[in-house]
């Protein structure tokens, strides 16, 4: 899709006067392919580069590696809670060659670690522990009749390679003694030594560490500038790559079995229409968010949101519920309100900049 979807957007735009540069097309990891990259030409970019990627590995641990990171802080805007505390960012810059055109590459590392990437981590370390394991009681029942056979599978039991924990190897000495009852007077009479290896096994602390930083981070690719009118910094990049997850919010509902079961449209033009009246609702819906936030930014005042708990986020949706009691009554041609509006609304509409006579005033 991404390929149609991109000569169309270029040619809209172009029609209105908007150059491939002054706009940037967000999406995820399935626009990297080699033609999606090649069909983007000039236009600015922003995605995420996938964990397939060789690529993608390398520079995770070389950023891992350099410890050179730059602080992008938190970006959330709501504030963090004892249960939710808020997710803190850092970024390295790096590059990357990608079918013969090298990128701009952003490694992104989160303080709230990626649950499938930590949980593979954890499965990672249990195999190397096994492994280990395993290997060290095979080495421990082995009997050796000489120090050097012994100290020489030592040696080859501590090359054996687990990435996630470390093995201490040590040859004991063990006497074998004549048969016979030992005397109290004498020293028992030593026929023969033989020898054994002990294993101790520790976790690779310092090795553990770099992997849980790396499986914390991201990659992101990019041909955004870092110099010149159109250059974002690393933060600015991972701010705009962030407010995809807003954007894909907004058309949630469309993927509700509730909403798309109940649509029977059966020619296009009909479908086109109703998209149309979605997206507008949708633009309604989102300046009543824009104005009430502001509202609250501007004068420090919260509203009153679920649970009667004040929020400085209020949403459309929490702001309907509000007057869902509302009723008008229609008498001629007047129009009053079967009750007084409580505090909570009137608190809502002054946000909205809405005067409390729009549910007895016509429109115009």
């Amino acid at each position: 899709m991404h390929n149609t979807l991109l000569s169309n957007i270029a040619t809209f735009l172009a029609t209105h006067g908007v150059a491939p540069g002054a706009y940037i097309y967000v999406a995820d990891a399935a626009l990297v392919t080699e033609d999606n990259l090649a069909a983007l030409g000039d236009t600015l970019f922003i995605t995420r580069l996938p964990a397939t990627y060789n690529e993608c590995g390398r520079l995770i641990a070389e950023a891992v590696a350099h410890n050179t990171w730059e602080e992008v802080g938190v970006l959330a805007h709501t504030k963090p809670t004892k249960h939710r505390p808020g997710t803190s960012y850092k970024a390295s810059e790096g590059e990357v060659t990608l079918y013969g055109t090298p990128y701009r590459a952003v490694v992104v590392h989160s303080s709230a670690q990626d649950k499938r990437q930590q949980q593979r981590l954890e499965r990672d370390m249990q195999a190397s522990q096994s492994t280990a394991q395993t290997a060290a009681r095979t080495a421990e029942q082995q009997e050796y009749f000489c120090r050097a056979d012994a100290e020489a599978a030592a040696a080859k039991l501590r090359a054996v390679h687990t990435a996630y924990h470390l093995m201490d190897v040590t040859v004991e000495e063990r006497a074998v003694y004549g048969r016979g009852r030992p005397s109290s007077h004498q020293p028992r009479t030593v026929k023969a030594l033989r020898y054994r290896l002990q294993t101790t096994m520790r976790p690779d602390t310092e090795g553990i560490s770099r992997r849980e930083d790396e499986a914390g981070c991201f990659v992101l690719l990019t041909n955004v500038p870092t110099t010149g009118p159109l250059a974002h910094s690393a933060r600015a990049i991972l701010t705009v790559y962030k407010e995809q997850h807003g954007t894909e919010q907004n058309y949630g509902f469309l993927k509700d079995p509730v909403i798309v079961n109940s649509l029977f449209l059966k020619k296009p033009e009909r479908i086109e229409a109703l998209g149309l009246v979605l997206l507008l609702a949708l633009l309604i819906w989102r300046l009543m968010e824009r104005a009430m936030r502001r509202h609250v930014d501007s004068t420090s005042t919260p509203l009153p949101g679920w649970d009667k708990k004040a929020t400085e986020r209020p949403t459309s949706f929490m702001m309907v519920t509000k007057f869902a009691g509302v009723i008008v009554v229609k008498l001629g041609t007047q129009r009053q309100l079967a009750r007084p509006l409580s505090g909570v609304q009137h608190q809502y509409l002054t946000a909205l900049d809405v005067p409390a006579t729009c549910f007895t005033l016509p429109a115009g």
